[in-house]
């Protein structure tokens, strides 16, 4: 048996490039779709709702990966979400970079959480979810560090909740991190390759 079986197709839905980079990197064939969701009436309900956190999480990524399976019934579908939780606040992606700034703001010193969630879809049925917890501590960098970051990334921060990314100068903003690098990328890698392993995608 090759490494990956032929089917089901595997299809991750995500506008996420940082997630496809995950999976491209591990050598699995997949195609990429975004799952037209209002993430942001989700998350509202689930706060409203007083809903923890892992299953807003889990929410997200099950409404995404649902939308987009029912486009390709046959195929295996991975939706993720990812929400940045420092005490009882949920960020938001910044808006802007005065948004951007306000997040660094906020995180500066502190220590947050990354809930990453995932959820497979296929035959109209979810068939496996998983959650984890990367953490990340932020050291105590400057006002001038801060703009250089900033100005150095551009507007690639507005893409990540937490205004930084691991994959670019993120590692510059932290004293510690805790996790799988792939988690807090947005895509928990270890336990997807495992859950693919089992459901006959990859070879044992």
């Amino acid at each position: 048996m090759p490494l990956q079986a032929e089917a089901p197709a595997l299809v991750l839905a995500t506008a996420s490039s940082a997630r496809r980079a995950v999976l491209a990197a591990a050598g699995l064939r997949f195609t990429a779709e975004a799952a037209a969701v209002d993430e942001a009436a989700i998350k509202a309900s689930a706060r409203e709702e007083g809903i923890p956190v892992d299953d807003a999480a889990l929410l997200l990524s099950d409404a995404k990966a649902a939308r987009v399976q029912r486009r390709h019934p046959e195929a295996l579908v991975i939706g993720a979400d990812q929400m940045l939780v420092l005490g009882d606040r949920w960020f938001d992606k910044p808006e802007d970079m005065a948004g951007a700034r306000a997040h660094l703001q906020a995180l500066r010193g502190q220590r947050h959480m990354l809930v990453t969630a995932m959820v497979a879809w296929r035959g109209g049925a979810r068939v496996w979810q998983h959650v984890a917890r990367p953490t990340l501590t932020m050291r105590h960098f400057s006002d001038e560090f801060l703009e250089a970051y900033l100005a150095a990334e551009g507007e690639a921060v507005l893409s990540s909740v937490g205004a930084y990314r691991l994959e670019g100068l993120g590692p510059h903003l932290f004293s510690q991190v805790e996790g799988e690098h792939s988690a807090i990328l947005g895509l928990p890698l270890l336990p997807l390759l495992d859950f693919l392993r089992g459901h006959g995608v990859l070879a044992r």
